[in-house]
């Protein structure tokens, strides 16, 4: 499948199950959110779209690295440590 990689999720996400760290084999961000959602099915839909395509509010960083963006799901997690997973709140 692929590394075991350190998940932190935001509170807001918690909310629909995980724990504030999660450990999650994956080999890549798509593979990662799959397990999460296989995990804990109310999240489905809350990282990602109806066509898979993560949401514009979630940002995503690797080790510090946010790689948020319309390829984010096939970055690759070989050698990443912590993956950071935030929902920002819009508004004003």
């Amino acid at each position: 499948m692929g590394p075991t990689i350190e998940v932190r999720l935001d509170g807001w996400l918690r909310q629909f199950g995980p724990k504030p760290r999660e450990s999650v084999e994956a080999d890549s961000v798509d593979h990662l959110i799959d397990s999460l959602e296989e995990r804990y099915p109310r999240l489905r839909f809350k990282l990602r779209d109806e066509t898979g395509h993560l949401r514009r509010h979630v940002r995503v960083f690797i080790d510090g690295e946010d790689v948020s963006g319309t390829t984010a799901g096939s970055t690759p997690l070989s050698g990443a440590g912590v993956v950071d997973i935030l929902h920002s709140i819009a508004g004003g």
